[in-house]
């Protein structure tokens, strides 16, 4: 099962690194710049057309599925090192910069909750009788 799809995601990540350094060239840049998101947005789409089409096995989707949970963390925990790695060669600036963004973060949850928030809220639920603390005490004596 694990082996139906990983031709398809195989062929993305080449194709998404590929354009991912041609990106990076075109930018002024020697590197990759986001080869694995732009991989990972190719197996989507590409998956999502299959699908529609009725051209991809449910082995094939099962393996896709797999290997998507398991290689999707591992790539975010690699990139997380790798940010820690570079912000602590590049100096102390780096690191406060790094705090200051986090911290800001913090700042924002509030905010950003409160902005999906409808005024038109549910009402707060009142509390059944039946199901009282009291009730339950004499219920388990």
């Amino acid at each position: 099962m694990v082996i139906y799809g990983l031709a398809l995601m195989g062929g993305c990540m080449i194709v998404g690194t590929g354009l991912s350094y041609l990106i990076g060239h075109l930018v002024g840049i020697n590197a990759n710049v986001g080869g694995v998101g732009i991989a990972m947005l190719l197996l989507v789409v590409i998956a999502r057309h299959l699908m529609d089409r009725n051209q991809l096995s449910k082995l094939a989707q099962n393996s896709i599925q797999f290997w998507s949970m398991m290689y999707i963390p591992i790539v975010v925990a690699m990139c997380a090192r790798q940010n820690v790695v570079a912000t602590y060669n590049a100096g102390v600036l780096a690191f406060v910069a790094g705090l200051g963004a986090v911290f800001a973060g913090f700042l924002l949850i509030r905010p950003i909750t409160t902005l999906g928030e409808k005024s038109d809220s549910l009402p707060p639920i009142e509390e059944d009788p039946t199901y009282s603390t009291e009730s339950v005490a004499k219920r388990s004596n």
